[in-house]
């Protein structure tokens, strides 16, 4: 490549970078107003106590589902035609929600939430973009700088469900989700923006080969990266989605409870402005493990008290420790494949880690309707052991390899 193309290369690969983080501002919105919202909903229009949090699995079920669809149309079409389809069933997805609100619809209702499931699915492809259009230490921090946008999205849906949640008379919550649609109609334009590097292109002919998936699966490495994956975002989305139905059930209000959701997200993509140099430095299975454990100090402090605090500090905590869990293992995924094994490698992660978290979303809600907010917690601290004690020994094993 000569100095024209790679300075070219550079500046696209920057543009796209700026791109996908205003895009994640938008679009990662989504989630934390049907998070916020739907179990609350649920309680007024499921037809069983079990079923009120269906609405928030059907979104984790959705994201699992539409993973695979999204890979391939992506893959098929590029990332810029498949962000546009994905912002428009996000639109969707919000007008029916809020229809279902309106018309006292729980099925409508969920319909709704599924269908932003599936928009989250291409949001959450935005990290590997990130990822693909830079190389080396880059690599990690770019996937870091793109979910920094979540910071504005962690101001945004919260805030959004305050304002906008009595904007239609005689139908609470409707206009949050009508807000919901709006942001990802604004996200539109943004992706258009959205260029491929000459890099991406010249790697575009090698996008079919590679190893079986199979064989990929079959590796320590790969293995440990998706478990790293799913026991970080099944653990954070296990607890998050009883969160606001356990904070209501023990007194605490609504804008409390969306508050604490808020709080929590912003611990979320807080700590992303320094995420990536701490991987560069201390390892990124290093960074992954202090995450898990910061999930478990996260359980340690909801299971000490009922107080507002407790829940808003353990909320924190776990944001924080999804932080360096989900981002370390990501960065542990891109390490697994060549650029011809990248779509499949990165649709069967996000296939494997947000069906588990749809399945963790799932009993969440029954779980904390028959043994309680107390039983949510203990469950944390044995699943995040069976991912730390792996982590833990290859980082060690590492260190041994190659030390400083």
């Amino acid at each position: 490549m000569s100095v024209m193309e790679s300075g070219v290369d550079q500046s696209a690969a920057k543009r796209n970078l700026w791109v996908l983080t205003i895009a994640q501002s938008l679009g990662g919105a989504n989630a934390p107003i049907v998070i916020s919202l739907g179990g609350l909903v649920g309680q007024h229009l499921s037809p069983a106590p079990d079923l009120i949090t269906l609405p928030v699995s059907l979104l984790n079920l959705g994201l699992a589902l539409g993973t695979l669809p999204a890979a391939y149309v992506m893959r098929r079409f590029g990332r810029r035609s498949g962000y546009l389809v994905g912002a428009g069933i996000g639109t969707i997805s919000g007008l029916i929600a809020a229809l279902g609100i309106a018309l006292g619809s729980f099925v409508v209702f969920c319909f709704g939430t599924a269908l932003a499931g599936f928009y989250s699915s291409y949001v959450q492809s935005y990290r590997f973009a990130a990822a693909d259009y830079a190389t080396g230490a880059e690599s990690q921090k770019a996937i870091s700088r793109v979910l920094i946008g979540g910071l504005v999205a962690a101001i945004i849906g919260p805030q959004l469900v305050i304002w906008t949640r009595d904007a239609f008379p005689g139908t609470p919550f409707a206009g949050s989700f009508v807000s919901q649609a709006a942001l990802a109609t604004l996200a539109v334009p943004v992706l258009l923006m959205l260029t491929r590097p000459p890099s991406a292109r010249s790697s575009g002919a090698q996008a079919e080969g590679g190893r079986p998936l199979f064989e990929i699966l079959g590796t320590s490495r790969y293995l440990l990266a998706i478990a790293t994956g799913v026991v970080s975002y099944g653990l954070m989305t296990f607890v998050m989605t009883a969160s606001p139905i356990a904070m209501v059930g023990h007194g605490h209000s609504v804008d409390q409870a969306a508050l604490g959701i808020q709080w929590h997200i912003l611990a979320m993509y807080g700590p992303s402005f320094f995420t990536g140099r701490l991987m560069v430095r201390l390892g990124k299975e290093k960074v992954a493990a202090v995450g898990l454990l910061l999930i478990c100090c996260s359980a340690a402090v909801a299971l000490s008290g009922l107080d507002i605090a407790h829940f808003w500090i353990a909320l924190i905590l776990l944001g924080v420790g999804w932080n360096f869990g989900f981002i370390g293992a990501t960065s542990m995924v891109a390490d697994c494949y060549t650029p011809a094994e990248r779509s499949k490698v990165q649709g069967a992660n996000d296939f494997l880690v947000f069906g588990t978290v749809a399945c963790a979303s799932f009993s969440a809600g029954s779980l904390l309707h028959n043994s309680g907010w107390e039983t949510i917690n203990w469950v944390v601290l044995p699943a995040a052991a069976l991912v730390l004690v792996p982590l833990v020994w290859r980082s060690a094993k590492t260190l041994h390899t190659n030390p400083v």
